[in-house]
C-alpha cells in the first residue's frame, strides 16, 4: 500500500482470472454505483494471470473510467496474492474488496461504509440468501465458517463472502500467503480492530466459471493452523512446542511406569510390550520438541529485534507536555 494514504479515498480491489466475459458488466455495475456516493473513489482491478481475454478487456476499460487502475500478472499466482497485489497499490483509507464474476453487488458498498461511518473497523458482508449450490458451494461453506469462528475467536457468519470493508490501519503489518484472504478479519482482531457484519444481496453468476472446488477445503484447514499459530503464539512459540514436548513426557512416563508394573505384578518382561520402546520415543520426541520451541523463541527475537518491529500495536497515543 502507497505509504501517504490520500484522506477519504475509498479503494475498491478487485482480483479477476479468465473473467472476460464479466468485465464490462462489472465495470458498468461498479462505476454507475461508484458515482452515486459523496467520496472520492479508485478502482484496481487485478489480472491474475488470465488465459483469457481479461487483460485486454480490462485495458480496454481503463479509456473508458479514468478511476480504473489494471495490475496484470504474468502468471496465474491466486486469489490471494491478486488481492494483496490490489492492497499495496491502494491510496486510499478505505479499502473494499469484492469479487469479479458479479456474484457480489456493488449496491451494497453504501452499506458498508455507513457501518464504517458508526466507528467500526472492519465490516464483513454475509451472503445470507446464498445463491450456489448448496451441496458442493453452501454446505461446506457453513462448516469452514464454523470451524474458523470457532477456533480464531472471531465469530462471522461469512469469511468466504470477498465483499468486504476495512480501514486502511487495520490491513498493515502483515502479509496474505495461500488462501489466507478469507483470514483477513482475522488479523485485524489482532490489531485490534472492532469488527461486525451485515447482509448483502448475492447474485446467480451468468458468465464464466467458478474457481472454487472441494479441494480449497484441505487448504483453508491448513491456511487456518497457520493464522492460528499467527494470531496466537507468534511471539510465544515455546508455548505450543513445549506444552507438546511436556505432553509427550507425560506419556513416556506413564509407559515407563506401565511397562515396570507388568514386570514386577504381572512377571511380563519389558521386551515383551511396546511400552519401553514408546517412552524412549517420547522422550527423543519432546526433547526435539522442546529444543525447537527453544529456536523458535531465538528466531522471533531475531525477526522483531533486526527490523526494529514490537509485539504490540498503538492506537493512539496523547503525550504530555514535561513539567519546568
Amino acid at each position: 500500500m502507497s505509504d501517504t494514504p490520500v484522506a477519504g479515498l475509498l479503494s475498491i480491489v478487485i482480483p479477476l482470472y479468465n473473467e472476460e466475459d464479466n468485465v464490462d458488466p462489472l465495470c458498468s455495475a461498479l462505476f454507475d454505483a461508484l458515482t452515486c456516493l459523496t467520496r472520492p473513489y479508485e478502482v484496481i482491478m487485478v489480472d491474475d494471470g488470465s488465459s483469457d481475454a481479461t487483460a485486454q478487456r480490462l485495458a480496454a476499460a481503463t479509456e473508458c473510467y479514468r478511476a480504473l487502475t489494471v495490475v496484470t500478472f504474468r502468471r496465474n499466482v491466486g486469489q490471494t496474492a491478486a488481492m494483496m497485489a490490489g492492497i499495496d497499490h491502494a491510496q486510499g483509507d478505505i479499502i473494499i474488496p469484492m469479487d469479479g464474476d458479479l456474484q457480489n453487488d456493488p449496491r451494497d458498498i453504501p452499506l458498508l461504509l455507513a457501518k464504517l461511518d458508526e466507528g467500526f473497523d472492519v465490516v464483513s458482508g454475509w451472503r445470507k440468501e446464498r445463491q450456489d449450490d448448496a451441496l458442493t458451494r453452501t454446505f461446506p461453506s457453513k462448516i469452514a465458517n464454523w470451524l474458523i469462528s470457532t477456533v480464531s475467536g472471531v465469530p462471522l457468519s461469512d469469511y468466504g463472502c470477498t465483499l468486504k470493508a476495512y480501514r486502511r490501519e487495520v490491513l498493515s503489518g502483515y502479509r496474505l500467503y495461500g488462501e489466507m484472504h478469507r483470514f483477513v478479519p482475522i488479523y485485524a482482531r489482532w490489531q485490534g480492530a472492532r469488527i461486525t457484519e451485515v447482509p448483502v444481496r448475492h447474485h446467480p453468476r451468468v458468465a464464466g466459471k467458478s474457481k472454487y472446488g472441494l479441494n480449497r477445503i484441505i487448504k483453508v484447514l491448513l491456511d487456518l493452523m497457520v493464522v492460528k499459530f499467527l494470531t496466537q503464539f507468534e511471539t510465544k512459540p515455546i508455548y505450543v512446542f513445549g506444552g507438546l514436548g511436556f505432553f509427550l513426557f507425560v506419556v513416556a512416563f506413564f509407559s515407563l511406569a506401565g511397562g515396570i508394573w507388568l514386570r514386577l505384578f504381572e512377571d511380563i518382561h519389558l521386551n515383551q510390550t511396546p511400552l519401553m520402546l514408546l517412552s524412549a520415543m517420547c522422550v527423543i520426541t519432546g526433547m526435539m520438541c522442546m529444543l525447537l520451541g527453544l529456536v523458535a523463541e531465538l528466531l522471533v527475537r531475531i525477526y522483531f529485534e533486526s527490523q526494529g518491529k514490537t509485539n504490540y500495536t498503538i492506537k493512539s497515543v496523547i503525550r504530555g507536555q514535561p513539567s519546568a
